[in-house]
Parts: C-alpha cells; sequence; structure tokens
C-alpha cells in the first residue's frame, strides 16, 4: 500500500465514522499530490466536500427562515441582531468551504483532467465547479458568480453531450444540477424545463442499452428529473 491508498484508507475510515471535516482534508491532499483521480478518488472528494456544505446550507435556510419570522413580528423582538450575526458566521463557512473546493478545481483538477483528455472527469468536475460556484450564489446577490456557475455548467455540458450517453450517470446528474440553477438562481423557468425535459427524453430513448452497474444511479437521477419537472409546471398551472 503507498502512501496515496494509506491517504484514501483514512479519508474512507473518516467516513464511516461521519468526520467528513477530517475525510475533505485526506481528500484534499490526496488531490494535491496526485491531481489525477481514479474514480473513487473523485466520488470520496465530493462526498466529503457535499457533507460538509451541505450541513452549513442546511443551517442557513434554518437561520435565514427564523430571521424572517422575527422580522415580521410587530416590534422587533431584540433578537434579530444576533440572528442576522450569527446567519453572517454560517455564510462565511460557506464562503470558505466553496473557495476552499473551488481553488482545487481550478488549480488542479480541471487542468489535469484537460491534460488527460477524460470526458467524465472533466465533465464531473466543471460540473462540480458550477455546483459551489451556484452554492454561493444562494446568498450572494453577484452577478460574476452566477456567471462563473453557469460558465461552468456550459462548459461539462459541451464534454458532456459530444462525449458520454444520454444515460450516463455523471451527464444526467449535470441535467439535474444545471437545471435547478436555471430555475432557482437564474429565474429561467422555462430553460430549466428544457434541460431538465431533454436529458429525461434523451435517456428514456436510450435506457435499453443502460448496463447494470449504472442503471440504479441513472434511473435515480432520472426520476429526480421527472420530480422536478413535475413540480415546476405544476407551478406555472397553479398560476
Amino acid at each position: 500500500m503507498n502512501d496515496i491508498d494509506k491517504i484514501v484508507y483514512q479519508a474512507k475510515l473518516a467516513e464511516q465514522a461521519e468526520r467528513y471535516d477530517e475525510m475533505m482534508n485526506f481528500m484534499k491532499e490526496v488531490a494535491t499530490q496526485q491531481p489525477n483521480l481514479t474514480l473513487e478518488q473523485r466520488n470520496l472528494l465530493s462526498v466529503a466536500y457535499k457533507n460538509i456544505v451541505g450541513a452549513r446550507r442546511a443551517s442557513f435556510r434554518i437561520v435565514s427562515s427564523i430571521l424572517t419570522k422575527e422580522r415580521e413580528k410587530d416590534g422587533e423582538s431584540g433578537h434579530v441582531p444576533k440572528i442576522t450575526a450569527y446567519k453572517a458566521k454560517i455564510e462565511g463557512e460557506l464562503e470558505n468551504i466553496c473557495h476552499d473546493i473551488l481553488k482545487l478545481l481550478e488549480d488542479k483538477l480541471i487542468k489535469e483532467a484537460d491534460a488527460q483528455g477524460s470526458a467524465e472527469a472533466r465533465v464531473f468536475y466543471n460540473k462540480m465547479k458550477g455546483d459551489y460556484y451556484r452554492y454561493l450564489a444562494e446568498f450572494q446577490d453577484d452577478q460574476g458568480v452566477k456567471n462563473n456557475s453557469q460558465e461552468s455548467y456550459k462548459a461539462a455540458k459541451s464534454v458532456a453531450d459530444s462525449e458520454l450517453a444520454p444515460t450516463h450517470p455523471i451527464r444526467l446528474g449535470l441535467a439535474l444540477n444545471y437545471s435547478v440553477f436555471m430555475f432557482e438562481v437564474m429565474g429561467a423557468e422555462s430553460q430549466a424545463c428544457e434541460l431538465a425535459k431533454n436529458a429525461f427524453d434523451e435517456a428514456i430513448a436510450e435506457l435499453d442499452s443502460l448496463d447494470e452497474e449504472s442503471y440504479k444511479d441513472s434511473t435515480l437521477i432520472m426520476q429526480l428529473l421527472r420530480d422536478n419537472l413535475t413540480l415546476w409546471t405544476s407551478d406555472d398551472k397553479n398560476e
């Protein structure tokens, strides 16, 4: 077992223990030393950051909701400044995490994937870049952040459309996240629906060619695409 394998094992151990901050540090060390990651290593890196940022995004939503309710009360209770400061603290943590992984993606991983010519890795990392700029855009009213997210998703989609099968879970996951970005961040409802519908229809047309290994992942993402389409189009009908 070489040094990289030992660090990857530690990351897996940290994942089992649900110690995601340590898992993140281990996988960041792997990516820094050897940016040409295997599929397993890419997924471990993604899981670590997703759990860390996901917990804080959930906290942000809860505290934002509490802040809104406090502001709606007749005569502020005096808690608003404390809640506002706490919300700002969570935003700072989110910003640090997002910039941390974005730097790793831009300085190391995307460059290495481009050099290696791996379609899967190029789509995976550009999608990931789009995701973390999207997370920043959820609380930063910054057009530059939105543009960076959109350009990253576009770059990933360009490679995915030409080099990955419509049923490939990475291509489907990209369509899912890109369409959510268009709907929730950009407010481009029709474009979001078009993205999701095209991805779903193209995958359905080639469902018979899906291998057993990818079947579960791909069909799960297809279900999420369909759920979003149902929700988004029912909103239009209700209006």
